[in-house]
């Protein structure tokens, strides 16, 4: 291990304001999963300069484009405003109560959920992080049919700031309008559930690394991808070197949420494999409404050779492991079968 691992401190933050619920959010995953189903390419800098040049990914004749503000793009800390938001909303859905995308932010509230301090620099940032989230653009083309579609759109629409008049200027609260990309993805409830340690990890990278394994091993008991794909998926700008000792940190330290993090040098594969933490806090059922049945007719035509039958369960499970009630059943049955055809072909 080298010099810089041994004298690193604690590898958690401390729990500055204990708190044990969980919270709902990933919205990277969630709007990403609904619009590319293979998106790969993060859009929220790991960097604590600011970023300012244009992210652009393509795959099979679609592409994205993430273009940020003059002030740098959105980073992943960034992001915790979004997660806060996401989790009210879904908090008020629970309870059948009336939702909107604009959300009243209590500053102090903020700071505490994600385990930030509350001094006047803290709040400061928090001012700076809402505008490079309402500066940061997402711009990408749909097809359908013979017609393509472009549209562009942020991650918030607007922002309002409320400051305590007087020397201080204490920042008392904030409204934000998401962006109807946001807020029709969790309408929908395409969330995920994160550990409430997410925000006491140090390090961006850190963070990209569980929401990595959050996305793709989610409840399965393992996961494994190469070192360079792990790498080209984090966004970071880190060399391979450098890249290489981060995770050998995660794997010696054993701090990661959820996942306990294995690297194997001689191949340079890394594994996730599942604590079984989720399923002490999460319940995780299957999905037990209707499906049309007619929605088999046409799920036999998005994976031939496959049992519709036994898709429908692992599309059931599926739902229930991701916290996914559809809003149209068998529309999303048969882009599930579609989406397992195409990874695996006929049986």
């Amino acid at each position: 291990m080298s010099d810089e691992t041994s004298k690193f401190p604690a590898p958690l933050l401390p729990e500055r304001h204990p708190q044990h619920d969980l919270f709902i959010c990933d919205v990277a995953d969630a709007i990403l999963k609904d619009m590319m189903a293979h998106m790969e390419h993060p859009f929220y800098s790991l960097s604590k300069k600011p970023e300012t040049t244009v992210r652009r990914y393509e795959h099979n004749g679609n592409w994205i484009e993430i273009t940020p503000s003059v002030k740098g793009l959105a980073t992943i800390y960034d992001k915790d405003i979004l997660i806060y938001c996401i989790s009210q909303i879904m908090a008020k859905l629970k309870r059948n109560e009336e939702v909107s995308p604009r959300v009243r932010i209590n500053s102090r509230d903020l700071l505490v959920f994600t385990n930030r301090g509350t001094s006047g620099k803290d709040y400061t940032a928090l001012v700076a992080a809402i505008d490079r989230l309402a500066g940061t653009r997402i711009s990408t083309n749909i097809k359908t049919s013979d017609e393509e579609q472009y549209d562009t759109f942020g991650l918030i629409d607007t922002a309002s700031i409320r400051r305590k008049h007087g020397l201080d200027g204490r920042l008392l609260w904030c409204e934000v309008k998401l962006s109807d990309w946001v807020f029709n993805a969790i309408r929908s409830q395409e969330v995920l559930t994160l550990h409430k340690d997410y925000f006491r990890l140090r390090k961006p990278i850190e963070r990209r690394v569980y929401e990595i394994a959050r996305k793709h091993c989610g409840y399965q008991d393992a996961w494994r991808i190469s070192l360079p794909t792990l790498l080209k998926k984090m966004g970071s700008q880190s060399p391979m070197k450098r890249f290489r000792q981060m995770i050998r940190d995660l794997v010696h330290y054993d701090h990661l949420p959820d996942y306990s993090v294995t690297f194997d040098a001689d191949t340079d594969m890394v594994t996730f494999r599942n604590r079984g933490s989720m399923l002490n806090t999460v319940s995780v059922e299957t999905w037990e409404g209707h499906l049309d049945g007619d929605a088999h007719i046409e799920a036999k035509a998005a994976a031939p050779g496959w049992d519709t039958h036994l898709l429908e369960r692992e599309w059931r499970t599926w739902l229930g492991e991701n916290e996914i009630e559809p809003k149209h059943p068998a529309r999303h049955f048969v882009k599930f079968c579609s989406s397992w055809y195409e990874k695996r072909g006929r049986p």
